[in-house]
């Protein structure tokens, strides 16, 4: 009888299988390209950066104007995503075993790590930003 039932879920759990994998690497890829665009917008930034630091700006003035942005571009992001998530909980609720679409558990910590991975692409340029020398990023071409 085990047998049978596992040959006879033996597609469902292989779809579950790539269905996670494809997720995490969508994850992944996600959050490289988001560092990478935070990245691109702090370094074409570098030289207005520098003028803050050169009028006497805090570092954590000039991460917090970083961090501003990103956190808005965040809230926008993961509100645009969340109502579309529950929106499509209705198309996926008959694969789903054992586990509500609309669980409210798994939603929020994958709103979660979606914010820290934001957060955290935000700051590392930012920081790094802040650690150039006013007088080289005034010459920053």
């Amino acid at each position: 009888m085990d047998e049978q039932l596992d040959k006879s879920l033996m597609s469902e759990r292989l779809l579950a299988s790539l269905s996670s994998i494809f997720g995490l690497l969508a994850t992944l890829l996600a959050a490289i390209g988001l560092y990478g665009v935070m990245a691109y917008v702090v370094v074409r930034r570098t030289r207005e950066i520098g003028i803050r630091m050169a009028l006497g700006a805090s570092r954590g003035s000039v991460v917090w104007l970083v961090m501003r942005e990103v956190l808005l571009l965040s809230a926008i992001g993961v509100s645009i995503g969340g109502a579309a998530a529950y929106a499509a909980t209705r198309l996926v609720q008959k694969e789903l075993f054992g586990v509500m679409a609309t669980d409210a558990i798994t939603m929020a910590l994958s709103t979660a790590g979606i914010a820290a991975v934001a957060l955290l692409s935000g700051y590392l340029p930012a920081r790094r930003a802040t650690g150039i020398d006013p007088m080289n990023a005034l010459r920053w071409e």
